[in-house]
């Protein structure tokens, strides 16, 4: 298991292990760790390492079975642009902000984003979510004009417009697990 694992040191005060898309696995660690030491952490954790190597394998199968064609990625943000626009103009009045532009983009990573200047981007796929989930990724967004940040009182602005926002997140996360997103 360890001649797989990439060991990064640097100035960090803990030890932290990941296991990224691309199925490598790095276990970032201070300069000050044994080596014996970092070897017993990744052989401690060897049955989450396997765990997350496999759910991954599972993501990249399930994405292939979505076949994105150029094609079809040019329909989905054609259709993206559609609702997304109509759902932001109908949450941006009730909600009383105003961003300064919109642009459905190819992020694989995120939803949707707010930038500094209340700019609104929103991936492509989103069209895969159900219309509650498009819904709060909306509204999540114009949320960020007002409070720029993931705290107490940036949910309860959401909270305000869509109280049953949490079942709408389990919504999302239900659809990332089924197309391995």
């Amino acid at each position: 298991m360890t001649e797989q694992v990439k060991i990064q040191r640097s100035d960090r005060k803990t030890i932290s292990l990941s296991v990224g898309r691309d199925l490598s696995v790095v276990v970032k660690a201070p300069y000050s760790v044994p080596e014996a030491e970092l070897h017993q952490f990744i052989q401690k954790h060897s049955g989450w390492i396997e765990k997350q190597l496999r759910l991954q394998t599972e993501r990249m199968e399930k994405a292939q079975k979505l076949c994105l064609t150029e094609e079809r990625i040019s329909e989905m943000k054609e259709q993206a642009w559609d609702v997304v626009q109509k759902r932001v103009l109908h949450f941006a009045r009730i909600m009383g902000v105003t961003p300064t532009g919109l642009k459905i983009t190819s992020a694989a990573g995120r939803w949707g984003s707010c930038s500094a200047s209340d700019r609104l981007c929103f991936s492509y796929r989103i069209v895969l979510l159900p219309s509650e989930a498009i819904d709060y990724v909306v509204v999540h967004e114009l949320a960020h004009i007002r409070v720029k940040n993931h705290s107490a009182a940036f949910y309860r602005e959401i909270e305000k417009y869509l109280p049953d926002y949490r079942s709408r997140i389990e919504q999302i996360k239900a659809t990332q697990r089924k197309f391995g997103l």
